[in-house]
């Protein structure tokens, strides 16, 4: 995670492709088989130019996500939340389209969902206020399907199921990414076929580029895994 930069939402088209560049320079250098952008900003503004950069299969969150909402929608209204930067890209609108051109889109930047959910602030009073603020007029153009389109927003998802009511279904990228993503290392030959290779069970390292220990409580947290102080590295992840 690059917690010394983020958020990326409010950076500049040319910065996010920069900040992206680096790391994914950086994790090629870590021989990685294959990346996974997990960051709807990133993935919206920097996946094209990645797929040049790099030689190893690479996927982002947005096309699946997409593909998960048109296959969800009933009435082929769907709201999408996310950062400003996302929203401006038009990204979401155009997968969506391209899948079914009947499809009516209506996307909100959602800026203080982020720093909510980096505060631990997934279930308070002003966390719902807030989703009522940006919800409601996504509500009132009759949606039935809810993209949450930024990897911190499923963590607010019991929140916002409230706010919409049972009639919106929430669509979470991530599972469709990683079907998406399985298909792709089966397609290249690159699938493991087993969890443990020559008796050794796989091992998770994690690399940020500031607050090792924040991130450890944070994550933590989300995975619901003990995540060990030795098991996180501090890079800059400048080339």
């Amino acid at each position: 995670g690059d917690t010394a930069r983020v958020p990326y939402g409010n950076k500049s088209r040319e910065t996010v492709i920069r900040y992206s560049r680096e790391i994914a320079e950086f994790l090629c250098e870590q021989n990685v088989k294959a990346i996974v952008v997990a960051c709807n900003t990133a993935s919206a503004l920097a996946l094209e130019d990645l797929k040049k950069a790099v030689d190893v299969p690479i996927i982002g969150v947005v096309k699946p996500g997409a593909i998960a909402a048109a296959d969800a929608t009933v009435k082929g209204r769907i709201g999408v939340i996310a950062t400003r930067a996302t929203v401006s890209s038009g990204i979401y609108e155009e997968y969506l389209r391209a899948k079914r051109p009947d499809i009516k889109v209506f996307a909100k930047a959602c800026p203080l969902f982020v720093p909510l959910v980096e505060e631990g602030l997934t279930d308070d009073p002003i966390t719902d206020s807030i989703i009522h603020r940006y919800l409601d007029e996504l509500l009132e153009q009759g949606i039935d399907s809810l993209v949450l389109g930024c990897t911190h927003y499923p963590l607010l998802r019991d929140s916002i199921a409230r706010a919409v009511g049972q009639d919106v279904t929430l669509v979470n990228p991530a599972f469709e990414t990683a079907r998406s993503f399985k298909a792709l290392l089966e397609e290249k030959g690159l699938l493991s076929e087993t969890k443990e290779k020559d008796g050794q069970k796989p091992v998770n390292t994690f690399f940020v580029s500031d607050s090792p220990e924040q991130f450890r409580s944070f994550a933590g947290n989300v995975l619901s895994i003990r995540i060990g102080a030795e098991d996180v590295k501090v890079k800059a992840f400048v080339g």
